[in-house]
């Protein structure tokens, strides 16, 4: 080997080193850079996971409310109809009473 391939030689390992540096360096920055995302991807789990708690607390005490709602509403609606119908019915006795 004479000296000009000894140069090679060594340009050619001093190149492969220096490019093994460069490519050890990417994959440190991927690597930071995918755990980053990783955890970044974990706290908007996190927070979507507690907003739809919190939403499905309210829908579920909203139904709650419009349920309880509704019973009163068909109470009194029940009440006010059987009254009705009492009425109705003590007119309807009062008018056979009265024919002959």
């Amino acid at each position: 080997m004479n000296f000009r391939h000894a140069v090679l030689a060594a340009a050619a390992a001093l190149a492969l080193a220096a490019c093994s540096q460069k490519t050890g360096d990417h994959a440190a920055a991927a690597a930071n850079q995918a755990g980053a995302a990783t955890a970044s991807a974990a706290n908007d789990t996190a927070a979507n996971a507690n907003a739809a708690a919190a939403n499905t607390a309210t829908a579920v005490g909203n139904a709650a409310d419009n349920t309880k709602a509704a019973v009163g509403n068909a109470a009194d609606n029940t009440k006010a109809a059987a009254k009705k119908a009492g009425r109705k019915a003590d007119a309807a006795a009062d008018a056979a009473a009265k024919t002959p």
